[in-house]
């Protein structure tokens, strides 16, 4: 399939060339930072840099919309498609009705619409990661389009998934819970400990036991452990003392504490 990317961040660095290895041809990569569109392309066989997003004239079929959230509707705004093109964003959280919305009222010629959704967390300029192992959703504006996306997305990963937006929305609240806020909790116990002049690596071992009797367990609440999950108040408010000169720190914990004893309550 001859295909075209719309951003060249994070999503699009691992994507554009699993496609390739998949044997499609990636024709062009716009990015409104034309550094980004360069370093993408020189990764890629046969791809050129696009200056505009008048991609009218382009052969591509697909064309890959890999922008942040935030920036979807203001590209569809500006965005020429040839007829009939597939436009496919990468989001979690952004509904399909969104897409076909912005295309029926910024589009002069009929487009299709998609979602192709990986649910993994890339980082650019890292090696190209494997898909094989990485969930896929999709879902297509009719019966076809949805078809296309599936098979597309076999030939990428083992594990696809037609999800409607609200059941992908959830799963991507589920993701950033899983991701983002375990990072975000490993940040702040870094911090802590290089306060004391302890390195980072002191928690290691404690972090990969952890996860890994999380992944093991067929529900990770089981293996819950800590002064919340035990009911030692002492240790709670000893803690809380610790923090009284980090208050945003002491509500984190708090929140947490109460959401722990709440779910193991007997």
């Amino acid at each position: 399939m001859e295909i075209s990317f719309i951003g060249a961040g994070n999503m699009a660095w691992h994507l554009a060339p699993a496609l390739e290895n998949a044997g499609h041809h990636i024709n062009e990569v716009y990015s409104r930072q034309l550094t980004h569109a360069r370093q993408l392309v020189s990764n890629l066989y046969d791809a050129h840099t696009h200056s505009s997003l008048n991609l009218a004239d382009s052969v591509s079929r697909l064309f890959v919309l890999a922008v942040p959230d935030d920036a979807i509707d203001a590209v569809c705004q500006r965005l020429v498609l040839p007829e009939n093109a597939l436009l496919v964003h990468t989001s979690g959280s952004i509904a399909l009705s969104s897409l076909e919305d912005g295309m029926r009222v910024y589009s002069d010629v009929p487009v299709h619409t998609g979602v192709f959704y990986a649910l993994q967390t890339f980082t650019k300029n890292q090696p190209f990661m494997s898909f094989e192992r990485i969930p896929v959703c999709v879902e297509g504006s009719d019966a076809v389009i949805e078809e296309l996306l599936v098979d597309l997305a076999q030939q990428l990963s083992d594990t696809v998934y037609v999800l409607p937006s609200p059941e992908r929305q959830r799963l991507h609240l589920s993701a950033v819970f899983a991701a983002n806020f375990t990072n975000h909790l490993l940040g702040i116990s870094h911090d802590l400990i290089t306060d004391l002049g302890l390195s980072f690596e002191t928690l290691h071992p404690l972090i990969t036991e952890t996860i890994r009797k999380a992944l093991a367990a067929s529900n990770p609440a089981d293996v819950q452990t800590g002064p919340a999950r035990r009911g030692d108040l002492g240790t709670v408010e000893s803690h809380l003392g610790l923090l009284e000169d980090q208050p945003h720190l002491s509500e984190i914990y708090q929140v947490l504490t109460s959401n722990i004893q709440r779910v193991y309550r007997s």
